[in-house]
């Protein structure tokens, strides 16, 4: 009697995949690149583009018209608000690619999974690395302004910086394998994923400061509102890159580092866990269901 253990049809294993089909990962990232700016005149110079575009109309709405920036008509306003915007605006927009992406992963590859098996997860996984891509040119902008502002990089900064983009980075993957896997059984997920990436730029502190917050909500809302990992990394990369151009004067949000760093992480890897867990669940219907 053969005691060889009998597996789900199309059913993976899991992160394991990964490690192991981590060559053929590389090869879908850079699938997913070179189609993605097939005929582009701009090709990847559009991750430039876009969000230099979305810069000057926050930065203009909010900064000038708004009065959000400092000047001495109105010392109230934040310093250096165009890095702090940029900051804020690199990292959201690094969430929001990865997550509308990865959600959308496995009905676009459908072609590609009713007629060979290979490990499903790669799919939303390459759709988050794609967008790590698209991340390195905008966040060497912020480098370069951040420098011309008098920013000196700091162990300390460049460890908040780190914690900052794996929480958003293991959020977004954990929700793309989520909502990647609904997608194929109720395409509903995606009108979903839609709203829910139109709400994070406004539900975390990237166009206006976290005192607003704590000012309006009080300390117990307040802390109800920190408990969301993207607010947590885009407070990071404001202590990293915006703080350190101020004169030191900001403030910023009660135990970042040493409550809400940790927090965050823990949440961001708990939805990771979670979203494999179903993706797992259910990816051996994907090639029937497609």
């Amino acid at each position: 009697m053969s005691s060889e253990r009998l597996e789900t049809p199309g059913r993976g294993a899991g992160f394991v995949d990964l490690v192991r089909s981590r060559f053929l990962l590389k090869l879908l990232v850079s699938k997913e690149l070179k189609v993605r700016y097939r005929g582009s005149v701009l090709g990847l110079l559009w991750s430039y583009v876009k969000p230099g575009v979305q810069f000057v109309v926050f930065y203009v709405a909010l900064g000038v018209f708004l009065n959000l920036e400092q000047s001495d008509s109105n010392p109230r306003g934040l310093p250096n608000y165009a890095i702090y915007l940029f900051s804020g605006i690199v990292l959201i927009n690094f969430f929001t690619e990865a997550l509308g992406n990865a959600s959308r992963s496995i009905v676009g590859n459908g072609g590609l999974i009713k007629k060979i098996y290979l490990p499903r997860q790669l799919f939303p996984v390459a759709s988050v690395w794609v967008s790590g891509v698209h991340f390195v040119p905008q966040i060497l902008i912020l480098l370069v302004a951040c420098l011309f502002n008098g920013w000196r990089p700091g162990v300390l900064e460049v460890a908040a910086a780190l914690g900052g983009f794996v929480i958003v980075g293991l959020l977004a993957t954990g929700l793309g394998l989520l909502f990647g896997a609904v997608n194929v059984y109720f395409r509903d997920a995606e009108n979903l994923v839609d709203m829910l990436l139109m709400i994070a730029t406004w539900a975390s502190p990237v166009l206006y400061s976290w005192v607003m917050v704590r000012n309006k909500l009080g300390e117990t809302a307040f802390n109800l509102y920190q408990l969301n990992p993207i607010t947590v990394g885009v407070e990071t990369f404001h202590f990293a890159f915006w703080l350190p151009t101020t004169d030191g004067a900001e403030q910023i949000p009660p135990h970042l580092l040493s409550v809400w760093l940790p927090v965050g992480l823990a949440i961001s890897a708990a939805v990771l866990l979670f979203g494999q867990f179903v993706f797992r669940r259910l990816e051996g219907r994907f090639a029937q269901e497609l």
